[in-house]
């Protein structure tokens, strides 16, 4: 059995059309967030950047929300612009539904594998690290350095390989005929 880990290496691109250049491409920047009391209520905003002509935009994390209903520690986090609350932000599917965005993982995460020293047939565990939606048939022919077709021939597995994925999955490969 051998192990492969797929990790996040940068937080995702959003697409999201520009107002000023239309670029299709947003980054989150910094990680920075905008807090707007107005009486009782609160709006959250997280602040991204158009990859082209540098314009800030905004991002809803949460709007007329009253003070008392986010935790304090949560709160908190808002203000001091906690990485962790950026990237769960941002990868909130919720959010994102809410804001019109996806995300687009290219170059954004890394496959970690060892090298093939086993017998034929051998399994590998693939365990995520972060929700890095994947095909698992391109990720197995990143990982082994084989096509998509020789996958299709070579692989068992225990879910579709055409499908995308961000859980954990195992499968068996068997010798090239």
């Amino acid at each position: 059995m051998l192990p492969w880990t797929v990790r996040r290496t940068r937080l995702p691109l959003l697409t999201l059309r520009c107002l000023d250049c239309r670029a299709k491409a947003a980054t989150v920047g910094e990680g920075r967030f905008r807090i707007n009391a107005n009486g009782k209520l609160l709006d959250v905003w997280l602040l991204v950047r158009c990859v082209s002509c540098d314009r800030t935009s905004k991002i809803t994390v949460h709007e007329r929300v009253p003070v008392r209903s986010l935790d304090p520690a949560r709160l908190c986090a808002f203000e001091d612009n906690d990485q962790a609350l950026v990237a769960h932000a941002l990868l909130d599917p919720a959010v994102a539904r809410r804001n019109r965005f996806t995300l687009d993982w290219r170059g954004a995460w890394q496959l970690e594998s060892s090298a093939v020293e086993a017998a034929w047939p051998y399994r590998v565990d693939v365990a995520f690290l972060d929700p890095v939606p994947v095909r698992p048939e391109r990720l197995i022919a990143q990982g082994l350095g084989i096509s998509r077709g020789e996958v299709e021939r070579r692989i068992k597995c225990d879910l579709p390989l055409n499908r995308t994925t961000s859980t954990d999955f195992s499968f068996v490969v068997m010798p090239a005929d």
